[in-house]
């Protein structure tokens, strides 16, 4: 679909009532939350696995492209940094202050919404201890995994409790939160993690989940590969994205689940505004003081007048494809983006996830952005 066009600290809290925010519109979306039909390496659109940004040819005008494309990752494999025994028993203060001492990481459950948490076992070497998945987290190292999520993204209790875990990591992404107090309460060790996703805490998160799991040092090994692959992909970016703040492309994150009616834009806080900064866009919501998740308003598209949109594939499959989003959005489909089509999709469970597979979504997105004929 892609063608030639003609050239023309209070931060941390914001994020963490965002990733609450999140969960409450999840929880009403059923299997078209985040992550209900997506799979590794497959985006759900037409477009082809994206290649390193390195080896192609960028636009010499990163405006001279218009139409959809899906920035596809490439499967993945699990590559255990460390094939660690854990160090326990260990006791760790959660991010809640909670104090949580465990003795056990034979039964592991780490549960968020978007699948980083068991992404993360599995890299440090401990994915043999998971004996249960979210509804995210498939790849398919973990997709023989029992579901302990229904209904897309709400908790199991007798799911989770059948399966007898000796440990359960997880954030406030996933709810009804009752159901972690009843773990806690039948003396199941529980340890909530920064709910915060981006950019700034890949490290931090990545040594909580190894703190908790005993490994500590394996953590450490896995924070310093994955932002030392951040750093070349971005980097990378940077050879090719407009110098000038003012020549990048005015970016907004829509998330939209057409079935539920669900129109949302993300701003600053959110997780999208550190993703479109990192691939050399330009944060619209920054400018126009769009914080959070919010409703998208017709004001709200008018003064964004975004020239690219990022969305979920699904998202976009739920609201008929490009055609019918700027249906049910007239305002959009009169700013730069609707007129000229310009909308990057990726899987559900991917976009925002980050996590050891950030330098991967960053790759996919840039060369979606950058080199869309690669991908197209």
């Amino acid at each position: 679909m892609l063608r030639t066009a003609p050239r023309p600290p209070q931060r941390r809290r914001a994020s963490v009532l965002v990733a609450g925010a999140l969960a409450l519109v999840l929880a009403g979306c059923g299997l078209d939350g985040v992550g209900g039909a997506a799979e590794e390496g497959h985006g759900g659109g037409d477009g082809a696995v994206a290649p390193p940004l390195a080896d192609v040819t960028a636009l010499d005008d990163v405006r001279d492209w218009e139409g959809e494309v899906s920035a596809v990752l490439p499967s993945t494999p699990v590559e255990p940094v460390a094939d660690p025994t854990p160090e326990l028993p260990v006791t760790v203060t959660d991010a809640q202050g909670t104090e949580v001492t465990i003795t056990d990481v034979d039964r592991v459950l780490a549960l968020d919404v978007y699948g980083t948490l068991s992404r993360t076992v599995f890299e440090l070497g401990l994915g043999d201890t998971l004996i249960g998945r979210d509804v995210s987290t498939q790849f398919p190292e973990a997709e023989d995994l029992p579901l302990v999520t229904q209904n897309g993204h709400d908790l199991n209790a007798e799911a989770i409790l059948e399966l007898d875990p000796t440990l359960i990591l997880t954030d406030t992404s996933l709810g009804p939160w009752d159901v972690m107090l009843q773990m806690r309460d039948s003396g199941i060790p529980v340890v909530v993690v920064d709910s915060h996703r981006g950019l700034d805490n890949l490290s931090s998160l990545t040594a909580e989940v190894a703190a908790a799991l005993g490994v500590p040092d394996a953590g450490t090994a896995l924070a310093e590969r994955t932002e030392a692959e951040v750093a070349e992909v971005v980097d990378a970016i940077a050879q090719v994205a407009p110098a000038d703040e003012g020549e990048r492309l005015r970016t907004v994150f829509l998330y939209v689940r057409g079935t539920s009616g669900i129109y949302y834009m993300f701003g600053e806080g959110s997780g999208a505004d550190a993703l479109v900064r990192a691939i050399g866009g330009y944060d619209v919501a920054g400018e126009i003081g769009w914080s959070g998740m919010r409703p998208v308003t017709d004001e709200g598209l008018i003064a964004a007048q975004p020239e690219l949109v990022l969305m979920m594939t699904d998202g976009l499959a739920s609201a008929g494809g490009v055609d019918g989003l700027l249906e049910r959005l007239p305002a959009l489909a009169a700013t730069p983006a609707g007129e000229h089509r310009r909308f990057v999709d990726m899987a559900d469970a991917q976009i925002l996830g980050y996590g050891p597979l950030t330098a991967g979504v960053l790759n996919a997105l840039a060369v979606a952005v950058y080199a869309p004929g690669a991908v197209s």
